[in-house]
């Protein structure tokens, strides 16, 4: 599978730019508004000393998501403060000898974690500032060669065919301006390995394909107050586990159906099973690149199943060549579903065993 330089192993921030606070206990008519705590948050949550401690972690990138309505003052006009923290950020990864990764979080009408904010793929203005969006970045970062696009987190309530014509329009407003932009796109289903085989597939070598991986979501979102699901079942899961009737009862709880029938415990197989899509893709493109690009568990999960879990995934991963960013460095107490790797108060990494598998010494 084709390399790319500084994109091997790396860290994603959330809970800076994107996933700052928790839209759904706002009001609707608030949700997507920029307060002034909001802005003092985006100006201080992040420094150069949390980009210099992920380097010396041995990591080569960092993946930073960003939401639509933090940098979109209003239609076509962008927030001078946000872009300067952005081209902040981008200076010290270059310091550190960090790849840069900006990726889209949430955009507008495609939040993955609010239901009501829906219709990007239906709506023709919101295309239009999204297309528009990005070319104001490849603008910006015009003299930054090693900053990587990443057009979209998770896509939502669109169909394949829509959301591959948005990212084609995208990608070629984006080669207007620069022919070698490295730009990432990822499939429909939230960016899961099923969304890969209907991912349009470009003639383009400095296009870069991705996907995510939270699979069995009954453990890594276990307990989370932002899933209905797991809210309700409200169980501690254990990975790996020997009691597969654990893993069955929440589906049963959920939808009434059956699952895991093939199962008799939770364990790599079960990941290796899901992440067929992921050996496809390999075989079918093997002059691509693919690229995890986000995957984790949340951070009141027990640490020793945390590692565990994320043991086996970086497992898979080395085994197929893939290279891969893990989720996420840093949390606030204000995200529903808290992913940290860190320790709150020290920002450093949670165990050695854990630093140990991020590094693929696993």
């Amino acid at each position: 599978m084709k390399k790319i330089q500084g994109m091997q192993r790396g860290m994603g921030i959330g809970g800076w730019l994107t996933n700052y606070k928790r839209f759904n206990v706002l009001p609707v008519e608030k949700r997507l508004h920029i307060t002034i705590g909001d802005m003092e948050h985006f100006e201080s949550y992040i420094t150069e000393r949390d980009v210099a401690y992920i380097a010396s972690l041995g990591l080569d990138h960092i993946r930073v998501g960003f939401d639509q309505i933090v940098l979109e003052e209003s239609p076509y006009v962008y927030r001078s403060n946000i872009l300067s923290i952005l081209q902040d950020f981008v200076s010290w990864c270059r310091k550190y000898n960090l790849r840069p990764v900006l990726n889209l979080h949430k955009a507008l009408g495609n939040y993955c974690d609010i239901k009501e904010q829906r219709g990007l793929m239906q709506n023709e203005e919101l295309r239009a500032r999204f297309v528009a969006l990005w070319v104001k970045l490849e603008e910006i970062f015009s003299r930054d060669p090693d900053v990587v696009f990443e057009l979209l987190n998770e896509v939502v309530d669109g169909t394949a065919e829509e959301w591959n014509g948005l990212a084609e329009q995208t990608v070629a407003a984006i080669r207007e301006k620069n022919p070698t932009r490295l730009i990432v796109v990822g499939g429909t289903q939230a960016n899961n390995p099923p969304g890969l085989p209907h991912l349009r597939i470009y003639e383009d070598e400095n296009i870069l394909y991705t996907f995510h991986c939270y699979s069995p979501h009954e453990f890594t979102h276990q307990q989370g107050v932002l899933n209905p699901r797991q809210l309700y079942y409200n169980r501690k899961m254990p990975y790996p586990c020997e009691d597969i009737e654990r893993y069955r009862e929440f589906h049963r709880l959920d939808s009434g159906k059956s699952a895991y029938e093939d199962y008799d415990r939770m364990d790599i197989q079960y990941l290796r099973d899901y992440m067929a899509p992921v050996q496809d893709f390999i075989r079918n493109h093997p002059d691509k690149f693919l690229w995890c690009g986000e995957f984790g568990t949340i951070r009141h999960a027990k640490l020793e199943w945390r590692e565990n879990w994320m043991r086996d995934m970086i497992t898979l991963l080395k085994e197929w060549d893939i290279p891969y960013c893990v989720w996420n460095y840093l949390s606030t107490p204000n995200d529903g579903n808290r992913f940290s790797l860190v320790d709150d108060d020290t920002r450093t990494i949670l165990s050695e065993e854990l630093h140990r598998i991020i590094l693929g010494e696993v």
